[in-house]
């Protein structure tokens, strides 16, 4: 029990410690990638004036991944490729990356080639 609890604490530090990093920069906008059970999102913040940009998730109806799932690596793939396409829309071709405290690998790695294969500098 003390281990999980120690586990998702720490999670939650890095996440803050990224975070805090990622706005004191504030020149770039922020690709926030967020994971949960059933589904995966994305958002580009603008952190200065307090606005989403863009928004995709993997529960939209539209969305078509590559595989059955909506959360696996391939889904990931196809919605760094859908948030890239809508951030070009609205004019963002550089951002920078919130991992939220997660580690880089995985269904993360897979969301970050999408996104910059669709054009998205990070």
């Amino acid at each position: 029990m003390i281990d999980r609890l120690k586990k998702s604490v720490s999670k939650i530090k890095r996440a803050e410690r990224s975070r805090f990093k990622l706005k004191k920069s504030g020149s770039r906008l922020r690709l926030v990638f967020i994971k949960s059970n059933k589904y995966l999102s994305c958002q580009i913040v603008d952190d200065v004036q307090g606005v989403t940009l863009a928004y995709a998730t993997t529960s939209e109806k539209t969305f078509s991944g590559e595989g059955k799932s909506k959360k696996d690596k391939g889904a990931a793939k196809t919605l760094g490729k859908m948030i890239a396409e809508r951030g070009s829309k609205k004019g963002v071709k550089q951002v920078m990356l919130d991992r939220s405290g997660m580690i880089f690998h995985g269904r993360i790695a897979a969301f970050a080639e999408g996104a910059r294969e669709a054009g998205l500098e990070f």
